[in-house]
């Protein structure tokens, strides 16, 4: 077998682009909270001082947005000026419209708010279902974000990102090669002290033992030695600016639309977690190792206009049966993707940091009050197999 590189970056809750991503679903949820049906295109732009939410909205709720914008700043951990943006104190700015009456006239007949492609993918590379470098990328940041809340490296600040390099044989991973860690940090920290404790607090409880190991793994902490100014005041965010960190990595392709900030009706968000979920349900049902499900739609059309399976050679199926399968246990319409995957449900804004995919159905998150909520993601269920393997042997 041939051995091969590949890298996935992620990033912490409290970089820049991805605050942007928290606040613009923490308005969608507040929304569908008091109304269901709300129509939601919310974008968020935040720098030194300033957040600035924008967009278009159709909503019988009433949300008071600033009070929105600083809890979700206050959660993230951006409760001091000396950080840049202080959630206590920032100016929130709001421009806030009207949904288009023209876009409104084809999403309530039960067609798609958009036109475009989306894609969903599973590996059979993770437990989880997902490529193994976004998915210990991901436990890198969220173990940063974990040391730097509990105290235990009280140093830390919110800014920070992660990338891990896999080396493969073949198609399975073999050992993690690079690992890239840079947070922010206050400035008395001593850049030989931060490297030691972030490999020891951080890169060695996130990564799996069986790929890591510490004597042959190339660690690149805080590479330019020093990392103080971060977050919106070391880089404007925006909403929308981590697509990739919100799928898979860069493994499989990406249609090119944002999730964050967007209701249901958006097939940008509904088709892609319809496909993710499909890919993972033929992945967990042994059709095939690898899948990648893409779905296509035209504004105001109640049918998707193509649904595409590949199986990269992966499954004992051609791909056309396998897609055949698919198409059979999955209704693919946006209505009938909201209503399966119970999307008007308030459950946005934990997906928009650490991915949206690669979680438990059900999880344990942090509300905004500090303690836990219990939520339910039902595009990580894998409970079409039998319907899959019946379709297939069909």
């Amino acid at each position: 077998m041939s051995s091969a590189l590949f890298t996935s970056e992620s990033v912490t809750e409290g970089h820049p682009d991805k605050i942007a991503d928290q606040i613009s679903d923490a308005v969608l949820d507040h929304m569908l909270a008091q109304d269901p049906e709300s129509r939601v295109a919310c974008e968020t732009f935040v720098t030194t001082g300033l957040a600035l939410v924008a967009g278009e909205v159709t909503t019988e709720g009433y949300v008071h947005l600033p009070d929105i914008v600083r809890g979700t700043l206050k959660r993230i951990g951006y409760t001091n000026a000396a950080f840049g943006l202080d959630g206590l104190t920032c100016a929130v700015l709001t421009a806030l419209d009207q949904q288009s009456p023209d876009i409104a006239m084809g999403v309530d007949t039960g067609g798609a708010g958009d036109q475009g492609m989306m894609f969903g993918y599973a590996s059979d590379e993770t437990p989880e279902l997902m490529p193994a470098t976004i998915q210990y990328a991901h436990a890198l940041t969220r173990q940063l974000a974990q040391v730097r809340k509990s105290g235990e490296l009280a140093w830390v600040r919110p800014d920070g990102k992660a990338q891990v390099t896999i080396e493969y044989d073949g198609d399975r991973p073999a050992r993690i090669h690079t690992v890239v860690v840079s947070t922010q940090h206050d400035p008395e920290v001593r850049q030989d002290d931060l490297v030691r404790q972030v490999t020891e607090k951080v890169v060695r409880p996130a990564l799996p033992e069986e790929l890591f190991d510490a004597e042959e793994c190339i660690l690149h902490i805080n590479p330019t030695g020093r990392f103080v100014i971060g977050g919106p005041h070391g880089d404007a965010g925006l909403t929308g600016r981590k697509i990739i960190v919100d799928t898979y990595g860069g493994v499989g392709r990406h249609g090119g639309g944002a999730f964050s900030g967007k209701d249901s009706t958006k097939v940008d968000r509904s088709a892609a977690y319809a496909a993710r979920w499909a890919a993972k349900n033929v992945v967990a049902s042994g059709l095939a190792k690898r899948c990648e499900i893409q779905l296509a739609y035209a504004i105001g059309v109640v049918e998707p206009v193509s649904v595409r399976v590949q199986s990269f050679g992966t499954g004992e199926m051609s791909d056309a049966e396998l897609s055949e399968a698919v198409a059979e246990v999955f209704d693919f319409r946006p209505a009938a993707i909201i209503d399966e995957l119970k999307l008007r449900d308030p459950i946005f804004t934990p997906t928009a940091a650490y991915g949206h995919f690669g979680r438990e159905p059900e999880c344990r998150v942090p509300d905004a009050g500090g303690s836990e909520k219990v939520l339910f993601f039902p595009w990580e269920e894998t409970n079409r197999t039998d319907d899959l393997r019946t379709a297939a042997d069909a």
